[in-house]
C-alpha cells in the first residue's frame, strides 16, 4: 500500500485552453492509483478559485468530485490542505464527499517517517504584499462580506483574478531559483535547524510549480510536488521510501 500526495491542479483555471482535459487527466490518474492507495494528501490550490455559500456552490469538477467520492465510500482517506486559491473551502466537500479539510500545516507520521505537510503560500515568504492579501482572504469578516455578492458577480470575479494570478507568471514552466531564493527550501531549513533531532524526515509542499527533491540536512528533505497542467506530477511514499513521478510522462 502507498500514501500520494498532489497539488496545484487549478481546475477551471480560465488561463488554460482546455481546464477539462486536465480534469479528465486527474480523474484517469485517481483510477490507476486507486488500487493501492492508502490515503491521498491534496496540498492545495486543486481548483483555481472556490467559494461555497450556505446553499450555493460554483458548478463544475463534478468528475475530479464524483471521484472523491469513489475514494471515500470505498474506505481511503483523502485529506485537503487548502491553498492560497481554495482557501474559501468550508463545509460542501467535507459532507458531501467525505474529505477531511485541513486549513494549516500538519506533521503526521506513514511507514515510520515524520512528514510536514503543507501547501506553502507565506511560508517564508518575505513580501508584505503578499502576507497583507493573505490576513484578508483569511478573514472571518471579509468572508462574511464576500458572501453578500450574488454569486453570479462573485465567482466571476473570483475566476478572473485567479486567471490574472496565472498569467502574470508567463507561458511555460516555473524554474527553481536555488536554494538561496526558494522561499520553501529557506524555510524548511530553518524549521529543520529548529527542531533538530526531532526534524522530519520529509518536508512536502505545493505552491511552487517545479518538481524538487532535495536534501537539506543528514535526515530531511524537502519535496515540492509540480503541478497538474504543464508537469502532471505527484509523489507517492510507500514502505521503500518517496518518489515524485509525472503521469503518463506529460504527454498521454
Amino acid at each position: 500500500m502507498r500514501t500520494y500526495f498532489i497539488s496545484d491542479a487549478h481546475l477551471g483555471c480560465l488561463a488554460f485552453a482546455d481546464s477539462a482535459a486536465n480534469e479528465r487527466r486527474l480523474v484517469r490518474w485517481m483510477d490507476t492509483i486507486k488500487a493501492d492507495c492508502e490515503a491521498l494528501y491534496m496540498l492545495g490550490d486543486m481548483i483555481d478559485f472556490w467559494f461555497e455559500y450556505k446553499l450555493v456552490v460554483p458548478k463544475g469538477y463534478v468528475r475530479f468530485f464524483g471521484k472523491l467520492a469513489e475514494f471515500t465510500d470505498a474506505g481511503i482517506p483523502v485529506y485537503w490542505i487548502t491553498g492560497n486559491h481554495d482557501i474559501w473551502l468550508f463545509s460542501y466537500v467535507q459532507k458531501e464527499l467525505g474529505v477531511t479539510v485541513l486549513k494549516d500545516s500538519q506533521e503526521v507520521s506513514l511507514y515510520g517517517k515524520k512528514l510536514f505537510l503543507a501547501h506553502g503560500d507565506g511560508l517564508g515568504d518575505p513580501s508584505l504584499q503578499f502576507s497583507l492579501l493573505r490576513s484578508i482572504f483569511h478573514s472571518r469578516v471579509c468572508q462574511v462580506l464576500f458572501a453578500t455578492i450574488h454569486p453570479r458577480l462573485a465567482i466571476g470575479f473570483g475566476l478572473r483574478w485567479a486567471k490574472h494570478s496565472r498569467l502574470k507568471r508567463g507561458p511555460g514552466p516555473e524554474v527553481y531559483l536555488g536554494e538561496d531564493k526558494e522561499h520553501l527550501v529557506i524555510y524548511a531549513k530553518q524549521h529543520a535547524a529548529d527542531a533538530g533531532e526531532k526534524a522530519p524526515d520529509y518536508y512536502i509542499f505545493g505552491h511552487r510549480h517545479i518538481m524538487l527533491d532535495l536534501s537539506i540536512s543528514v535526515n530531511s528533505r524537502i519535496i515540492i510536488l509540480g503541478e497538474w497542467f504543464d508537469l502532471f506530477s505527484y509523489g507517492v511514499l510507500g514502505p521503500d521510501g518517496f518518489r515524485l513521478c509525472q503521469f503518463e510522462q506529460v504527454n498521454g
